[in-house]
């Protein structure tokens, strides 16, 4: 079985994939920070990836500010190739968004492609995984959409996904042979953007109003009615918003 080295390892995915690849008998190593590896810095990247066939990297930029952003993905990403030359990793693994290449106004996303470009061009053999947007992030986005007790959002379409299932995918491609190229991973409706946060919202008793807004701004991108959209051939899991929603309820206040 394949020595297999997860950055971000301790966060939403990175947990559930080294979970599940360890079930199946890999040996799964999470790096962080906590465990002494910063790509940023590249310390301990060297140490971590001795001995790896493959490097999955599903970790996050802690600031999404657009100059933070490319900085964080382009440096990681420069000192991840480096550290997995060195060490003869067989495989690169990341973790990206469906319709990244077509959100080119939004600053995080022109991270995302950045970040891809150097994978693609680092001469290792790769996968890239492009999930759609978790239905993990519903809070997240309407925090970020929202102005006074309004949520601003794009009626745009979305096939959203559980990160149970994100991981899933990301798990069979780390564990497969490279792709040299790209496997995007979708859930089994479609929604519009505002409809998916509204549902959500709603069903934990959130008291703001979703507007639906063709002009409002999704991280920096006006979309298109498709832009968020996988195409005919991605892989698409059974978890469904409304079963999903009972199981993952918000957090109990503190007392």
């Amino acid at each position: 079985m394949s020595h297999i080295v997860v950055i971000g390892g301790t966060g939403l995915i990175g947990s559930k994939v080294i979970r599940k690849l360890t079930e199946h008998g890999h040996e799964a190593i999470a790096a962080s920070p906590n465990s002494g590896v910063d790509t940023i810095t590249g310390e301990g990247l060297d140490g971590v990836l001795a001995g790896a066939s493959t490097v999955l990297d599903v970790s996050n930029s802690p600031s999404f500010a657009d100059d933070d952003v490319m900085a964080f993905f382009t440096t990681a990403t420069t000192n991840i190739i480096a550290a997995a030359k060195k060490a003869n990793v067989e495989h690169y693994v990341a973790l990206s968004v469906v319709g990244s290449d077509r959100m080119t106004d939004s600053g995080y996303m022109r991270a995302k492609i950045a970040q891809e470009k150097l994978i693609r061009e680092s001469g290792i053999p790769f996968s890239l995984v492009h999930a759609t947007q978790f239905f993990e992030f519903v809070t997240s986005i309407a925090a970020s959409a929202t102005v006074g007790d309004e949520v601003h959002l794009s009626p745009a379409l979305i096939r959203p996904m559980a990160a149970e299932d994100v991981a899933t995918a990301v798990a069979r491609v780390t564990a497969g042979e490279p792709l040299n190229g790209t496997r995007e991973v979708a859930g089994p409706e479609e929604f519009g953007l505002d409809d998916l946060i509204r549902t959500g919202l709603a069903f934990r008793g959130d008291s703001r109003t979703v507007v639906a807004d063709p002009d409002a701004l999704y991280f920096g991108q006006r979309l298109t009615e498709d832009m968020l959209l996988p195409g005919p051939d991605a892989t698409i899991f059974e978890t469904r918003f409304e079963d999903w929603l009972p199981d993952n309820p918000p957090p109990a206040p503190r007392s």
